[in-house]
């Protein structure tokens, strides 16, 4: 289990898994739902439950971001958006008019942070309990999907994110939003590299810079400074290295990553490690991982869905208006190497079958 699973056994999972979560969540919606004003609490009473279920999600307005905090407040969750101005908070509004965010017993708030900002950060994360890092940034220029200087930025924003975690002590855990290409990109050419991809796999720095793979480089050196800041500080931290992310108009809410992530896409179809994930699967994942690091869940989880074949390339090519050959190449897969998230799906399987005997 966990190497590449048939697109039919995916969907039964995710609606197990799905059945199982707001089975023992014990879901309640409310039907008055109140106009979005920023600051949401429970009543007094239980405040301190509230509290104690309180958790940060930083760039909660992005693709990611959404979906995990839906993911948060289905599993009752108070979440605490971080937002970066008055465009993001107009945007909430929106999501919550349109249904796009779930608003359950009203456990939402936004507070304004700056990524750039340790102090403001810190601010934020007062009275958390856990902080989700989705790593989610905008390409100025619009177009070139991801520079060498965002690389930098992204690095930056993660040194920031933990070491404000560091200091606020009531956060207790983090999970981080990496990527799968921090993992793949190796010399190839080397003796010793292993045909399996997992866990313990990182991309080489220098062959990053090489082919100019700045999105790869950028996760792999931001993912590389959060596990030395958690280990000095003692920080209990997991980061998930999803493949690109799919899902309802992934390309038009989440264009930056997703013109990223296919830089070096002929390579990684011809070797067969072009793998995808859905947003909601890949948010189900984090929140799961997120609620077992107090048990046995630590350290690295690669997530995807599966490996493309043609197919699915021809439909990413037409959602992101790419030729087909900049992604298949000449369309053959040699399938040199093999992908493996069976840490992650052994974890999710131990977290179910817990779940359901306990409902």
């Amino acid at each position: 289990m966990g190497i590449v699973r048939t697109e039919e056994s995916r969907k039964l999972e995710l609606e197990e898994l799905r059945r199982m979560l707001v089975a023992c969540a014990g879901i309640q919606r409310r039907k008055d739902q109140e106009e979005f004003k920023g600051v949401r609490v429970s009543s007094k009473e239980n405040k301190d439950d509230v509290l104690e279920k309180l958790v940060c999600v930083t760039s909660g307005v992005s693709y990611l971001g959404l979906a995990i905090v839906n993911k948060l407040l289905l599993r009752g969750y108070s979440v605490r958006i971080i937002v970066e101005n008055e465009e993001d908070i107009h945007m909430l509004r929106e999501m919550e008019t349109s249904g796009e965010m779930r608003t359950i017993s009203n456990n939402v708030s936004a507070v304004m942070a700056k990524l750039t900002e340790v102090e403001s950060l810190a601010e934020a994360f007062q009275g958390c309990r856990g902080v989700f890092h989705t790593s989610s940034f905008t390409d100025p220029a619009g177009l070139s999907g991801y520079s060498k200087s965002m690389a930098e930025i992204e690095v930056k924003a993660n040194e920031n994110v933990m070491n404000a975690c560091a200091r606020t002590p009531s956060v207790r855990k983090c999970v981080l939003t990496s990527s799968l290409v921090a993992c793949l990109w190796r010399d190839n050419a080397q003796n010793d590299v292993s045909s399996v991809i997992n866990h313990d796999c990182w991309s080489d720095e220098t062959l990053c810079t090489d082919k100019k793979l700045w999105y790869a480089l950028g996760k792999l050196r931001a993912e590389k400074v959060a596990w030395t800041i958690a280990k000095e500080n003692g920080l209990k931290l997991a980061t998930l290295c999803p493949g690109l992310i799919t899902g309802p108009n992934f390309c038009r809410r989440n264009p930056t990553a997703t013109i990223a992530y296919l830089k070096g896409a002929q390579e990684m179809y011809s070797n067969g490690i072009l793998a995808i994930v859905d947003v909601d699967r890949l948010a189900g994942a984090q929140v799961c991982v997120f609620e077992e690091m107090d048990k046995n869940a630590h350290g690295r989880y690669l997530c995807f869905d599966n490996v493309i074949g043609r197919d699915e390339a021809e439909n990413i090519a037409r959602e992101t208006g790419m030729p087909i050959n900049k992604i298949c190449g000449n369309g053959d897969i040699e399938a040199r190497f093999e992908l493996s998230n069976k840490k992650l799906c052994c974890l999710m399987s131990r977290t179910l079958r817990s779940c359901y005997s306990e409902c």
